[in-house]
């Protein structure tokens, strides 16, 4: 499939900051396809949702959406994209109904198309019955599906979703997936920005995992898991451990490789749990003592946390 989005070096740095907050990040998304950036927050996330949706100018670097250019073709950009803001952008005191009809009406949709889009995106998001309530009458997860609406008004090509999720209850999280999922198989190109691993693995068929501004891996969420091998054991360990540990500990059985970051030896295994029993016997035939153990099973959280030393929700 064709790329829709084309993204190269993208930089921002906030005047007065020391670092910038993305740092010359480069991926692309293709058509259809619904792709990820998993981060924790504050890693850079809404900020390039920001410069790709036209919103804030990059301080380098450049990007290209359905073969607009960002700097030059800004007003082109936007009309081939919904956005979905973290922050609500809503009127509470109005109905669902009214939003949509005002939003739409900025987009440029007018008269009976108008009213039909909207009927069909208050549809979408399972809130006809509700459609003509205030906006503060609403639940955090209903006042959510229709900020999304709200980006599916115009049939944009892309939907940028930033953090859709946050502060919504159990139901009205598994509607929004449902949704995203829907969308998607009717062709609709989505990129999603979480900090939830179990979202990226069930939503997204690429994640770009992104820390202080930078992709630091990039893959289908199996590739990134398989990345593990069957887990990966961590050993806090104290200053003056010799290096020849990391020898023995790579001879065992199940062990795939060995590493030593800090204070840390982290075991990769073909089997974790199998492998915790011939390493911890490893370390009491040396005499050797650990100040901390984890095991990290396969899954994207253990990803970022092996990549980084963090989890993605500290």
């Amino acid at each position: 499939m064709p790329n829709i989005v084309e993204v190269n070096g993208l930089t921002q740095q906030y005047p007065g900051s020391s670092q910038p907050a993305v740092r010359g990040i480069s991926f692309a998304i293709q058509q259809g396809e619904i792709f990820g950036l998993l981060g924790p927050n504050g890693a850079g996330k809404t900020t390039t949702i920001s410069m790709l949706s036209c919103l804030l100018s990059p301080t380098s670097g450049s990007a290209t959406v359905a073969g607009f250019d960002l700097i030059r073709q800004p007003m082109q950009v936007k009309r081939r994209i919904g956005l979905v803001p973290q922050d609500l952008a809503l009127y509470p005191t109005i109905s669902a109904r009214d939003n949509l009809l005002f939003f739409g009406s900025l987009y440029g949709l007018k008269g009976a198309d108008l009213h039909r889009r909207v009927n069909d995106t208050l549809k979408l998001v399972g809130l006809s019955d509700r459609a003509n309530d205030a906006i503060e009458k609403f639940s955090g997860g209903m006042k959510r599906r229709v900020n999304i609406a709200a980006g599916l008004l115009h049939r944009p090509e892309v939907l940028f979703l930033d953090e859709p999720t946050v502060g919504v209850d159990p139901q009205s999280r598994n509607f929004i997936f449902d949704n995203v999922e829907s969308l998607n198989r009717d062709g609709l190109t989505v990129l999603y920005t979480t900090h939830y691993m179990e979202e990226a693995q069930r939503l997204c068929h690429r994640v770009a995992i992104i820390d202080q501004g930078r992709i630091i891996a990039l893959d289908t969420p199996q590739a990134l898991i398989d990345s593990l091998g069957g887990g990966t054991v961590v050993l806090g360990i104290p200053d003056g451990t010799p290096p020849a540990i990391d020898q023995t500990l790579r001879a065992l059985p199940d062990v795939l490789d060995v590493s030593r970051v800090d204070h840390q030896i982290k075991v990769r295994a073909a089997h974790a749990q199998r492998a915790l029993v011939n390493v911890i016997d490893a370390l009491n035939v040396a005499d050797l003592s650990i100040s901390s153990l984890d095991i990290l099973e396969p899954n994207l959280e253990s990803v970022f946390l092996d990549l980084t030393g963090r989890r993605l929700r500290g």
